[in-house]
């Protein structure tokens, strides 16, 4: 527990004001029920004085009695003990503040986001498109994460790692709001490409829990590699794989004809892979039609892969009563000054 006296001098009346006063906690509040038995004593006591202190009797007339208010002053030594006794029940009660510090921290998951940017993904059964669509709910997704380590791999005809695995959440998103369809020049969707680049960037970790999460809107129909073969890659790695299928079957709209209206088109998914996929990586499929079901996908994956949030806390408790301890003895001194001078004599008479 720190003992420190505040960042206010102990001399200065501003810990006397109510700010001050109420921002304190009491570790012995029930000293404070004492401040009320102060003014009661010092009644009793000039009570027991009135009556049984020897008194002069003498004989003035009427027009000699003057007041004067520096008759006054003979209170200043009972005024003063009424203030010493004040300030050592506040000290007493040991008025403190404790700023508490909560640091939460996990052993963290490797996550790695897929995203498929060929031109499908311009199609409009989702607002403003499924591309768009897919990097909000991304974006919410990291900012539900605490410290787990994310990278994201995007592919459309080739694939490449457009961020490491790291925990810099707002560079991540950044790099996801740059995210357009002329990142990649060759079209097609090489979902095999995109899941070997991401089993390679969470081959070089040795975290405990990896997670890849492939979302496409079409068939295989690039790259070098078999879907399936580089979902058991990633199996391999022990990288439990979900797998998206964005978007709707049959006709939806694309673009817009040459009298401004939606252009439909017919649009075709292989479910079948990435079921498959999903499969061998041990992990679910999902199937989203619109932009709710594609933000719900990502809730359930957010609760799916959750880490067990520890707390530390810490609390750094300062006293502050020497600033009123010191105002007492201060004041004690004075008191004995008084009863220990002529002054004394003084204010009795």
């Amino acid at each position: 527990m720190a003992e420190q006296t505040t960042s206010l001098p102990w001399y200065s009346f501003d810990n006397f004001s109510p700010s001050i006063l109420q921002g304190y906690t009491w570790e012995f509040s029930i000293a404070l029920f004492g401040l009320a038995l102060i003014p009661l004593f010092f009644i009793f006591r000039w009570i027991i004085r009135y009556y049984f202190n020897q008194k002069l009797p003498i004989a003035i007339t009427k027009s000699q009695v003057v007041s004067n208010p520096l008759t006054l002053i003979r209170l200043l030594p009972d005024l003063l003990m009424i203030l010493i006794f004040t300030f050592l029940v506040v000290a007493l009660a040991r008025p403190q503040k404790t700023n508490e510090k909560v640091e939460q921290y996990t052993e963290g998951i490797d996550i790695m986001l897929v995203v498929d940017i060929s031109q499908s993904m311009q199609i409009e059964d989702f607002t403003p498109n499924r591309l768009e669509a897919a990097k909000q709910v991304a974006k919410d997704f990291i900012d539900g994460r605490l410290q787990d380590r994310i990278g994201i791999v995007i592919f459309s005809g080739d694939a490449y790692s457009l961020s490491p695995l790291t925990t810099d959440y707002d560079l991540l998103k950044t790099y996801i709001d740059d995210i357009n369809f002329e990142m990649i020049e060759n079209r097609g969707t090489a979902i095999g490409s995109a899941l070997a680049v991401a089993t390679n960037r969470m081959t070089e970790t040795d975290s405990k829990s990896k997670v890849c999460i492939l979302l496409s809107d079409g068939d295989n129909t690039a790259g070098n590699i078999d879907p399936i073969t580089a979902a058991k890659l990633a199996s391999a790695y022990d990288i439990k794989t979900y797998t998206i299928a964005i978007g709707k079957e049959g006709k939806v709209p694309f673009g817009k004809d040459f009298f401004g209206r939606p252009r439909m088109v017919e649009n075709t998914m292989d479910e079948t892979t990435l079921r498959e996929i999903a499969k061998i990586g041990k992990g679910q499929f999902f199937r989203a039609s619109d932009n709710e079901a594609l933000q719900n996908v990502f809730n359930l994956i957010d609760q799916y892969e959750k880490a067990e949030i520890k707390e530390t806390r810490y609390k750094d408790t300062a006293d502050f009563y020497r600033n009123y301890l010191t105002w007492a003895l201060v004041l004690l001194l004075f008191w004995l000054f008084l009863k220990s001078t002529f002054i004394s004599n003084v204010l009795q008479d």
